[in-house]
C-alpha cells in the first residue's frame, strides 16, 4: 500500500470534516467514547472507520493486492524466508477430509468443500535483532545464514506458529512482521508466520490444510528445512482475527484426529500428531456467518462494519478475475454447505475437552460474543482458560495503537501466556476485564461469561446463511 506523505496527505484531505467533527464532539464529551478514548484513539479508528464503510468498494483482486505488497525488512528484526516441503504421501489431506466428514451434524451430507492439493508451503521465521537499530536494513545473506543469525538471540525453545488475520483474502506474513517480532522479542523465542494460500483463489480447507502441513514440518521437518525438529511442548500456536479462526480450527483438527486416535504417513513413517503447548489469540473470528448479538450492539467501538452498516445480503463489489467465483458461493472464505462447520465456525464446536491451554483476548468490538462463548464453553469442559477483555477496545487493537498503555500490556500478556505453555508452567483459568482509561482490573467470572446455547447459536448461523442465500451473484457477506 502506497505510505508516501504525499499518498497519505491525498488520502486524508477529504477525511477534513470528519476529523473535526470527531475533535469537536471528543473534546466536548458529546460523543459515546470521549470518556473511554483519548483524541488520537478517537480520530484513527473513526478515519479508519471511514474508510472502510464510506468508501466505494474495490474490486476483490486489487483490495488484496495492495495488502500484498512487500515493504521491506527494517529495522529490529530478522527475516528468514523459507519453504516447509511436503511429503509424497497423501495421507495428510485424506486424513483431513475425514475428519472434516465425521465432525459434520449428523444426517447432513457428503461433501459440500472443494479438495485442494497439498504443496509446499512459504513461511517466514521472525526474530529479535537485538544489535540493529530502527534505520537498520535486510543484511544480504542468505536465508538460511539469516536463519542461523536469528537462532543465535533465541535464547528460548519458545517456537510460535503464526497466521496472520486479514479475513482469510488479505494480508500476509509481511504484514505482520512488526507482531511476530513483538511476540519473538517478548518471548525470546521465535515465530514462524505462516503464508497460507488466500480466498477466494483458494477456499476452505485449503488454508487449514496449509496450517496443518506446516505444524507437521515444525514437528517433524523434512531434509532441506532450516530447523531441527521441535518439540509440541515448545510449540505455541498465535493468530488475529482470521488468522486465530485458523489457530483454534486447527486446535480442533488435531482434538478430533485425538479422538481418532489418528495417525498420519509423513515422509515414510506413521506419525503421532499431537496437541501444542498452546493456543493463543486475539479477536479470534470464531462465526464466519457474522451472526452474534454484538455485531450490531459494539459497532460504536469498532470499525469492523457492522449489521446497521452492511445488510445481510452483503456488499456489492465491482467484478474482477477472482470474485465472483464460478461455481458461485456466498462467503469468501467458505462454500455455503460448510459454513457452520466447527472447523469454518469454530464457535460452533461441540467439545474442548482434552485440549491445551487456550488464551483469548477480546476488545469491546462486533466479535467479543464468538470469543466469549468460545471461552465460556472451553472452560465449562475443564480446558484452562486465560480470557482477557479490554473495555472499548476496538478489533485488533493493539496492532493498530500501539502507542496506548493498554496495546503494551496486551502484548505483554500475549506473550506472557506464550512463555508460561512452551515453557511447561501451569496455567490457572482466569477472567480479566482491563478498563480503558485507567487500566484497572476487574476479575471476570467465565462461568457468567456467556448465556448462550449450541443451540442458539447454531439458530442465529443458520438464520444468516439463509439471508446470505438471497444474495446475486456478484455479491458477498461482509467479511
Amino acid at each position: 500500500m502506497d505510505a508516501s506523505p504525499a499518498a497519505l496527505i491525498k488520502a486524508l484531505v477529504p477525511k477534513i470534516p470528519l476529523l473535526g467533527k470527531t475533535a469537536f464532539s471528543h473534546t466536548l464529551g458529546f460523543s459515546e467514547q470521549s470518556s473511554k478514548w483519548d483524541l488520537r484513539t478517537a480520530m484513527t479508528i473513526n478515519v479508519i472507520r471511514s474508510f472502510i464503510i464510506d468508501t466505494p468498494p474495490s474490486a476483490i483482486s486489487k483490495t488484496q493486492k495492495l495488502t500484498l505488497r512487500d515493504p521491506g525488512v527494517k529495522g529490529r528484526m530478522w527475516i528468514s524466508r523459507t519453504t516447509l516441503s511436503t511429503p509424497k504421501e497423501d495421507d495428510v489431506t485424506q486424513a483431513l477430509f475425514s475428519a472434516i466428514e465425521t465432525m459434520k451434524e449428523p444426517g447432513a451430507p457428503r461433501g459440500g468443500f472443494k479438495h485442494p492439493s497439498m504443496v509446499p508451503v512459504e513461511a517466514e521465521w521472525t526474530g529479535y535483532r537485538s544489535g540493529a537499530t530502527k534505520a537498520s536494513t535486510e543484511l544480504r545473506i542468505s536465508e538460511k545464514e539469516k536463519y542461523r543469525e536469528l537462532m543465535k538471540e533465541a535464547t528460548s525453545s519458545t517456537t510460535v506458529l503464526y497466521f496472520h488475520g486479514g479475513a482469510y483474502y488479505l494480508m500476509d506474513p509481511c504484514s505482520h512482521r512488526v507482531t511476530c517480532k513483538k511476540l519473538a522479542k517478548l518471548t525470546k523465542g521465535r515465530c514462524l508466520s505462516v503464508r497460507y494460500r488466500l480466498a477466494p483463489q483458494a477456499a476452505f480447507p485449503t488454508q487449514l490444510l496449509d496450517a496443518l502441513v506446516s505444524y507437521l514440518n515444525l514437528l517433524y521437518p523434512c531434509s532441506d528445512a532450516f530447523h531441527d525438529s521441535v518439540k509440541p511442548e515448545h510449540i505455541a500456536f498465535a493468530g488475529d482475527s482470521a488468522g486465530g479462526n485458523l489457530a483454534l480450527a486447527l486446535l480442533q483438527l488435531l482434538l478430533e484426529f485425538k479422538r481418532q486416535d489418528r495417525k498420519v504417513m509423513w515422509n515414510g513413517a506413521e506419525r503421532e500428531i499431537p496437541l501444542p503447548a498452546g493456543v493463543a489469540t486475539a479477536s479470534a473470528w470464531c462465526d464466519i456467518t457474522h451472526s452474534s448479538p454484538s455485531c450490531s450492539t459494539n459497532r460504536h467501538y469498532d470499525y469492523l462494519p457492522s449489521h446497521h452498516d452492511v445488510p445481510a445480503t452483503g456488499r456489492v463489489y465491482p467484478a474482477c478475475d477472482i470474485w465472483p467465483t464460478n461455481p458461485p458461493r456466498k462467503q469468501l472464505y467458505a462454500d455455503d454447505a460448510v459454513l457452520t462447520h466447527p472447523l469454518v465456525s469454530p464457535i460452533i464446536a461441540k467439545s474442548w475437552e482434552g485440549s491445551c491451554p487456550i488464551y483469548m483476548q477480546t476488545g469491546e468490538e462486533l466479535l467479543s460474543d464468538e470469543d466469549k462463548y468460545v471461552t465460556y464453553k472451553a472452560a465449562k469442559q475443564g480446558v484452562p482458560v486465560v480470557y482477557e477483555e479490554y473495555e472499548a477496545m476496538p478489533h485488533c487493537f493493539a496492532m493498530l495503537l500501539e502507542a496506548l498503555p493498554s496495546s503494551r500490556l496486551f502484548f505483554d500478556r500475549w506473550a506472557g501466556f506464550i512463555s508460561d505453555v512452551t515453557n511447561g508452567r501451569e496455567v490457572v483459568t482466569k477472567g480479566t476485564l482491563i478498563r480503558a482509561k485507567t487500566m484497572a482490573e476487574e476479575t471476570v467470572d467465565l462461568g457468567k461469561l456467556s448465556s448462550f446455547t449450541d443451540e442458539e447459536v447454531l439458530g442465529r448461523m443458520n438464520s444468516r446463511v439463509e439471508k446470505m442465500t438471497a444474495q446475486k451473484p456478484d455479491q458477498i457477506s461482509k467479511l
